[in-house]
């Protein structure tokens, strides 16, 4: 054989097992209720899995499945607290310098609502904007966690919305209502492991109209970076979440509005702003 059909065949063999390494190495996981039981799985095509065990703490099949339109998906961990960045893409920045560290701050636990639930538009509110982003889940108890070593803390990621009300936020001392009211945290509907977090491509769509769209590998400070600094003044636990922050221009959204936030090879968490005054659901 030729030396030139030699390479060629090598390159289509190792191309072969990169593609079968990166499917095997990925794996997605759901939280959802069935029949009055919560529970993790891991969702292959439109089966999940139901695992026993803790989720972070190397679980294992159960035996029993369920279609995937059979249950009800939920947040996809629990987390104790939910911390977010600010103006952490150049692109949201404006006219304004990037800053020297991250700019975080808390999002209520309580604001989070799982995949097609809906988000309320609260009777004073007038402006609320949508903030796709993605967000990291942490796998074990992290503090003082060097950025080398940041990365292996991370457990999974999923596409989350940093819902806004812009005028809230500009006239609150904290932003204590304008970010972290109920339902003001949608996210999931999955949350995935053995991607590369620091390259995938972040969308936000409005009524099926693309609004944002960026790499996350643009993001000013990357999640190895966010996890490290966050975890100098703030022991993460298991579950916890981070919002990474949002690129390019954000807008107003109406009652009626589908957003959608997908985050290549995770998913697409869907969900629609409610009618001004009605009074908001949990999740569970």
């Amino acid at each position: 054989m030729k030396r030139r059909n030699v390479v060629s065949v090598v390159a289509v063999f190792l191309f072969a097992c990169s593609v079968s390494t990166l499917a095997q190495s990925v794996t997605k996981y759901v939280r959802y209720e069935h029949n009055g039981v919560t529970s993790y799985g891991i969702l292959e095509g439109e089966t999940i899995h139901q695992l026993r065990g803790d989720i972070f703490e190397s679980p294992k099949r159960s035996g029993t499945t369920v279609a995937m339109d059979e249950v009800r998906l939920l947040v996809p961990s629990e987390p104790t607290k939910v911390i977010a960045a600010g103006l952490n893409y150049r692109s949201h920045l404006g006219q304004a310098s990037p800053a020297e560290y991250p700019g975080i701050f808390d999002k209520h636990a309580t604001s989070l609502i799982p995949h097609e639930a809906t988000v309320a538009y609260y009777e004073d509110a007038t402006n609320i904007h949508f903030e796709g982003e993605m967000v990291l889940i942490i796998g074990k108890t992290a503090k003082n966690v060097s950025v080398a070593d940041a990365a292996s803390y991370i457990f999974a990621v999923t596409p989350g919305n940093d819902i806004s009300e812009r005028v809230w936020q500009s006239s609150d001392l904290q932003w204590f209502r304008a970010k972290g009211a109920d339902t003001f945290g949608p996210v999931g509907p999955v949350m995935v492991s053995g991607v590369n977090y620091n390259d995938l491509l972040l969308q936000t769509r409005v009524n099926g109209e693309v609004k944002q769209s960026q790499r996350t590998k643009d993001l000013l400070f990357d999640s190895s970076f966010l996890v490290s600094y966050i975890s100098r003044y703030v022991t993460l636990n298991p579950g916890d979440m981070i919002y990474t922050g949002t690129p390019g221009a954000t807008s107003a959204m109406q009652p009626g509005d589908v957003v959608e936030v997908e985050l290549e090879h995770v998913g697409v968490l869907r969900n629609t702003i409610g009618q001004k005054g009605a009074r908001p659901t949990s999740e569970e």
